[in-house]
């Protein structure tokens, strides 16, 4: 994203929170997203479920705890500008990373429900490789997805984990996700959790630290 195409929206003014190794001293690094009405903070404490020596984490927050204002199966227009400016939020989380020496190829996106929407949205947008994808009950943004999403994620990791019966998140928007990822050329893992409910387990979070890890094989 050239500095012209930036957005200034509602979230570019809000901390960015960090933990882990910190970055000067980071190999690798974890961007992760909060769910509506959540924190930064909370997402620090759930990446420490997952991390590994060495790796940076970094939790843009959201302005009033809310990526975007509707569910994110309303069609796209209707949550703006709130996802626009999450979708800049990851891009200047992950550029403080670059800034640090930290190429993308060691970045992996972190979200949980409206995060892992918003992290699902972002790879799909700003395709190449990345360290990874881990959504925790999240998928794409929009009524209907593209038919066609451009670009090539290169062999990118993603792991997908969700309730089979989510009250927020359909399962078929979490297998439609997984075939739009794969049609772009990542490497997914898409997992269904029988009477889960709306949370994260301890077998997803289990894959995930995998995934860390190879960031700082």
């Amino acid at each position: 994203m050239s500095a012209d195409d930036r957005v200034e929206g509602p979230h570019q003014d809000q901390p960015l929170v960090t933990g882990g190794t910190d970055l000067e001293d980071a190999t690798a690094a974890l961007v992760c997203t909060h769910g509506r009405g959540a924190t930064a903070q909370g997402m620090i404490q759930l990446a420490g479920e997952v991390l590994q020596e060495g790796v940076a984490v970094l939790a843009p927050q959201a302005a009033r705890r809310t990526w975007y204002p509707n569910s994110f199966l309303e069609p796209v227009e209707r949550n703006e500008p709130g996802r626009s400016s999450g979708l800049q939020a990851i891009t200047d989380a992950i550029g403080e990373a670059n800034d640090a020496g930290i190429p993308t190829e060691r970045v992996m996106l972190l979200g949980f429900s409206q995060g892992a929407c918003l992290a699902s949205e972002y790879l799909a947008r700003n395709p190449r490789r990345y360290g990874g994808l881990a959504a925790f009950s999240g998928g794409l943004i929009g009524d209907d997805l593209d038919d066609e999403y451009p670009g090539d994620l290169e062999g990118t990791p993603v792991f997908l984990g969700c309730s089979d019966t989510d009250p927020h998140i359909p399962r078929a928007r979490v297998d439609d996700t997984a075939d739009v990822l794969e049609s772009m050329n990542a490497d997914v893992t898409k997992r269904f959790y029988e009477g889960m409910g709306h949370g994260v387990n301890e077998d997803e979070l289990t894959f995930v630290s995998e995934m860390v890890a190879a960031l700082v094989d």
